[in-house]
């Protein structure tokens, strides 16, 4: 048998993660004999191995990353599994439908109005508003039943549903000297400063300073620098909007985003060949609930009834 435990994969996340037994030991809250002796009988189970060790340091192999993806991807899966049974069981249960601000387009609110007139026997929507990386964090853990979210995101795990693809905007100080132009190129901000999303992965970054892979448009716009210089980090729009407007930095936010957040010294510009932003409705791909599909329901017939208005620039 080879099959692992759960406690086996917390051990070797532990480990991966730490790169140190002695931390992953203390982390853990056990001995550094006993972790030593699950990692080397979970390697001889596997018939692989999963660490380099050294006198000086330990390192993954390539068996061992990918273990570690599918590891915390199962864990996460456990956990997730156990907190959404309790709040099934609870006496009045709800649908927790997670979003972060400006996440949703816009269309929240008449997405929750047609949940709610979809049928009386469907329990309650609570929203819970987070910050940025924590909707689809909920969603993975159990939190939450369901999220509105933007692209990019890690969608193992999850099914989606496409509601919005609309432009994105540069943002810029409104003093600054492209600030007058009615329409830029990617390749017009070369050199300027983008601010950092705190956490990001390397796709998420890429995507919000504009150096994702947009393509050129008409055969004139070239895309951004593939490595832009980097402005303050940030973890919200209103800090993202506030370092703008101090000139410390230019940033890319998608159009129903800009339409929220008006302010006399900001600049809001199109931007030729930018990618742009998608907002998806998004749930674990193993949900069965009637709750979780009456919304992916309300959520694609709200999106339907606001065709065009936020795929093109006027």
């Amino acid at each position: 048998m080879n099959e692992l435990e759960v406690r086996e994969l917390r051990y070797f996340i532990a480990v991966a993660e730490e790169l140190n037994f002695s931390r992953a030991a203390e982390r853990l809250g056990m001995a550094q004999p006993p972790l030593s002796k699950a990692i080397a009988r979970m390697e001889s189970r596997l018939g692989v191995r999963l660490l380099e060790r050294t006198t000086r340091q330990v390192r993954l192999t390539a068996a061992g990353g990918v273990l570690l993806d599918q590891a915390r991807i199962a864990v996460d899966a456990v956990h997730a599994a156990a907190r959404r049974a309790r709040r099934a069981g609870q006496p009045t249960p709800r649908l927790v439908v997670a979003v972060k601000p400006g996440g949703d387009a816009g269309l929240l609110r008449e997405i929750l109005d047609a949940y709610r007139g979809t049928g009386a026997h469907l329990p309650p929507p609570e929203v819970v508003v987070g910050g940025s990386g924590e909707p689809i964090a909920m969603l993975r853990d159990g939190r939450a039943d369901v999220a509105l979210l933007r692209s990019p995101f890690d969608g193992r795990g999850l099914d989606s549903q496409t509601l919005v693809v609309e432009p994105r905007l540069a943002v810029l100080p409104a003093a600054h000297r492209l600030a007058g132009r009615r329409r830029l190129r990617p390749a017009d901000l070369a050199g300027e400063p983008i601010p950092r999303w705190k956490g990001a992965a390397p796709a998420t970054l890429a995507y919000y300073t504009g150096s994702d892979e947009a393509g050129a448009v008409d055969g004139r716009a070239g895309s951004a620098p593939a490595d832009p210089p980097e402005g303050p980090l940030v973890a919200g729009i209103e800090q993202l909007l506030e370092v703008v407007a101090l000139g410390q930095a230019v940033a890319f936010l998608a159009l129903s985003t800009t339409k929220r957040y008006q302010r006399p010294d900001i600049a809001y510009r199109p931007v030729t060949g930018l990618s742009p932003s998608t907002v998806v409705v998004a749930w674990p791909e193993t949900s069965r609930s009637p709750a979780v599909a009456a919304f992916v329901r309300a959520a694609h017939d709200v999106a339907a009834d606001h065709p065009d208005h936020l795929s093109a620039l006027a």
